[in-house]
């Protein structure tokens, strides 16, 4: 998952089903405009801060970090609000349009994904089942989601099992924040496991 300061390459495609068909005018600005800074807003959470950025009306990244160039629009207020709402336990359904940049197996991936509910895991073979491909597959397209936390790729684990302060062979990798501390601590706010409830300290410089 790619740091917070974002310039965002611009594909001739859309990315995600919710975007409208672009037009031939709009597809030949794109190309003609390879580079392009994206609306971006920051915030501060108990997992380190995160910044949210926007393209064409869709949310299309979360990134730890705090940007560099910051940008307030509707959408994105929305996203920080409903970020913080969700840190605070009165969330547990995002409602925002998502646009990650990827391709077609790693959005069937992240689709899946997202049909998880809140408190619940997969396993990566459960994804594979129904979008196809392998548990390291899935793992790898969960390493690519550019979206993390919206998209949960924190709910898949290797095995089902009971969390607890150390474990960390049965719930897979992570590749957001401080890794697996912040996984844990995403599946025990979910899973309301009290003594895990802690925010997570800045690393050392």
């Amino acid at each position: 998952m790619p740091t917070a300061s974002r310039v965002r390459p611009r594909s001739p495609h859309a990315s995600w089903a919710i975007l409208p068909e672009r037009t031939a005018l709009d597809t030949c600005r794109r190309a003609a405009l390879p580079f392009v800074p994206v609306p971006q807003l920051s915030l501060h959470t108990p997992v380190g801060d995160l910044s949210v950025s926007e393209e064409d009306g869709a949310i299309v990244s979360v990134d730890w970090g705090w940007g560099s160039q910051q940008g307030s629009t509707r959408l994105l207020r929305r996203a920080c609000d409903q970020l913080h709402r969700y840190f605070d336990r009165e969330l547990t359904a995002f409602d925002l349009p998502l646009a990650p940049a990827g391709s077609t197996y790693q959005q069937g991936v992240w689709r899946a994904l997202c049909t998880i509910p809140y408190g619940a895991t997969k396993t990566y073979r459960d994804i594979a089942r129904v979008a196809g491909g392998s548990p390291r597959s899935v793992g790898q397209a969960n390493g690519n989601n550019p979206i993390p936390i919206l998209i949960p790729c924190h709910r898949v684990v290797l095995a089902p099992g009971r969390l607890t302060r150390g474990a960390t062979t049965h719930i897979g990798g992570y590749s957001g924040g401080d890794g697996l501390d912040t996984k844990r601590w995403l599946l025990a706010l979910e899973a309301q496991t009290q003594p895990l409830l802690q925010p997570i300290a800045p690393a050392a410089a």
